[in-house]
């Protein structure tokens, strides 16, 4: 049943108004509606609500990411855009911060203001 729904992902902000920049002015994701308890932005017709928090600790992992045709592009891209991809010691990355896993995908990583870890990786 849910196959056939649309998707809505949730990611936590203590600042709604420094993550609407960030999401809509340098992801360029569509800006959909805010209120007291999120912003909504979506990405390929699919909602993001960045849900206002208190506090909270971000997690470890990656909690969003993108698939992209060409991550080359896309990492130059946000690189222009002041992201800073991130580093891992236990893991080999390139000059711009891909890894490539040992079947072809290749993934970079990054926060958002929040410091939520978020991903684009190409397949």
């Amino acid at each position: 049943m849910l196959s056939t729904c649309d998707l809505i992902v949730f990611v936590p902000t203590t600042d709604g108004g420094r993550a609407r920049k960030f999401y809509v002015d340098v992801l360029k994701l569509e800006f959909e509606q805010e209120d007291n308890f999120a912003v909504v932005v979506k990405a390929n017709g699919n909602a993001i609500r960045i849900v206002r928090m208190e506090k909270f600790t971000p997690a470890a992992y990656t909690i969003l990411g993108w698939e992209v045709p060409d991550i080359l592009k896309a990492v130059e891209y946000l690189s222009g855009s002041g992201v800073s991809f991130l580093r891992y010691a236990y893991i080999q990355q390139d000059a711009l911060g891909i890894w490539t896993a040992p079947g072809g995908t290749k993934v970079a990583w990054f926060n958002d203001p929040d410091g939520n870890v978020l991903s684009i990786s190409q397949h």
